[in-house]
């Protein structure tokens, strides 16, 4: 289960995070990429700390295309340093992970027997 990974970043608003998503899944770099507006965060920035309203991202991929979805986020992004966060998946349901990242990612890719077993 370690190909796929789930990335977070945080965007400067709801509007910005669709437009880094958007790209993201249209340039197949992404399966999906959830938005979770209003998130309040507080943190230290050029020795003050701030508070800002930002969006989540929430990203499903696989591993391999971790790089490219690093720089193309960097260049979407309107934060001088934006966080970009990868987790290495250790259990997700099969058929949701073989839809969500099979299947989108893989324009070729043929949606053939589902299985409700667990990834180990």
């Amino acid at each position: 289960m370690t190909d796929y990974i789930v990335v977070f970043v945080t965007a400067a608003s709801e509007k910005e995070g669709e437009k880094i998503a958007q790209a993201l899944v249209k340039e197949r770099l992404a399966a999906c990429v959830n938005i979770v507006p209003g998130m309040k965060s507080v943190f230290r920035w050029k020795g003050q700390i701030s508070t800002e309203e930002e969006a989540l991202l929430i990203i499903k991929t696989k591993d391999r295309l971790f790089e490219k979805l690093k720089k193309r986020i960097i260049e979407l992004h309107s934060y001088e340093v934006p966080e970009i966060d990868k987790g290495v998946l250790k259990k997700s349901s099969r058929e949701r992970f073989y839809w969500s990242v099979k299947l989108q990612l893989d324009p070729k890719a043929i949606e053939t027997q589902r299985a409700f077993t667990w990834f180990t």
